[in-house]
């Protein structure tokens, strides 16, 4: 599109032309007379041509990042739960009021209801809609719906949060596939747990029983074993379904099943329905490892550490990539513990409880997987 600056400017391309005829045929006249007159011309014609050439100059239209001189509109849908849960939405509408205060974007967003029956139809929405060329799903249930879309409008960029690629389906080439390395991160969350254990048992909680969900508990599992072989591990999940994230109620039943047991340190992963584990911790007495983002502040002294995805900082990145004509579509983008998109917390609030020397053995680990030298499979 042609922006009203550059319609001015074809104007003043018009009168442009007409000055510089003028000109010259000014120009013209003088010629006849003698040498010294006509040098004394060809001066100001000069400094026509001058001032012509910066009007020009001032005219030409700059092109903004992208190839595009517009302001964009990103959208995003969010997963169950929605904003407020503390954790997955939260993260990722904080990235997008960072696109638009740092990047000069416009923001839209929908919020399904209930289990999410609306992903699909919300994601058409926005991608039918010629002002908003990129559009975000949050989370894993939004994998199928936002590859037949992207397939279906070309010109539009997509990206998908923690995406779940079929083996079988290539990736679009306008749908970047976000992942973080969930499982190494929950690995050290493992590793700490493991370490600070005064029961020898801790606990993981997931949302919804998933593939993605399960390399939580698979990575924790395994983190805690790495450290203390010894050790007990109680699991549990809130259902089977995407409501299975949004069930607080249940999350704190769970918790308080497990402390029961013996427990004093849950691991949970389960979105808006965590609230409740981590309201259990803080009723027992306990400990809880937060997801997502740091969630210290919900019941401080209680949460241990919490596994953080910089879902805010990909949105960003992703973002900047389509505005600067880099975006890395038909692929898998990995977020992981290089950089620390993929991370635990730790930190004054939460140093006492993990102490210093499993805090130094954590980070050697962690170096560890990212040199390759431990691989957490």
């Amino acid at each position: 599109m042609v922006d009203e600056s550059f319609r001015t400017c074809s104007i003043a391309f018009k009168k442009a032309g007409f000055l510089l005829s003028y000109a010259f045929l000014i120009f013209t006249y003088h010629s006849l007379f003698t040498i010294g007159i006509r040098r004394c011309h060809m001066k100001r014609m000069f400094t026509v041509l001058g001032m012509l050439a910066l009007l020009l100059a001032g005219c030409t239209p700059q092109p903004s990042p992208g190839g595009s001189s517009e302001k964009i509109t990103v959208g995003m849908v969010f997963n169950v739960g929605g904003r407020g849960d503390k954790s997955f939405n939260d993260s990722a509408y904080h990235g997008l009021e960072m696109c638009r205060d740092s990047l000069g974007v416009d923001i839209v967003y929908i919020e399904p209801s209930g289990e999410g029956a609306g992903r699909e139809a919300a994601l058409r929405q926005f991608a039918a809609d010629p002002d908003i060329p990129v559009i975000f799903g949050v989370g894993l249930l939004f994998s199928r719906d936002i590859a037949a879309i992207a397939e279906e409008f070309p010109d539009k960029y997509f990206a998908c949060i923690d995406y779940l690629a079929k083996p079988d389906r290539e990736i679009p080439a306008n749908l970047s596939g976000i992942v973080f390395q969930d499982k190494e991160g929950s690995f050290l969350a493992g590793v700490l747990a493991g370490l600070v254990t005064e029961s020898n048992a801790v606990g993981f909680i997931g949302g919804m029983e998933s593939s993605i969900i399960k390399r939580f508990q698979d990575g924790f599992t395994a983190g805690a074993k790495h450290v203390n072989p010894d050790i007990t591990i109680i699991s549990g999940y809130v259902g089977m379904t995407g409501s299975a994230f949004t069930n607080p109620a249940k999350g704190k039943e769970l918790a308080l099943g497990q402390y029961a047991k013996g427990v004093d340190i849950i691991y949970q992963a389960a979105g808006l329905s965590g609230l409740g584990v981590v309201e259990a911790a803080r009723q027992t007495g306990n400990l809880v490892v937060g997801t997502d983002r740091d969630q210290e502040e919900l019941a401080p002294g209680h949460v241990l550490t919490s596994v953080t995805k910089a879902v805010d900082r990909a949105v960003f990145a992703t973002v900047e990539q389509v505005l600067s004509g880099a975006f890395r579509g038909g692929r898998i983008n990995v977020f992981g513990l290089d950089g620390r998109y993929t991370d635990y917390v730790y930190n004054r609030k939460n140093a006492a409880l993990i102490g210093e020397k499993v805090y130094v053995r954590a980070e050697n680990i962690r170096q560890k997987i990212i040199d390759g030298e431990l691989s957490v499979e």
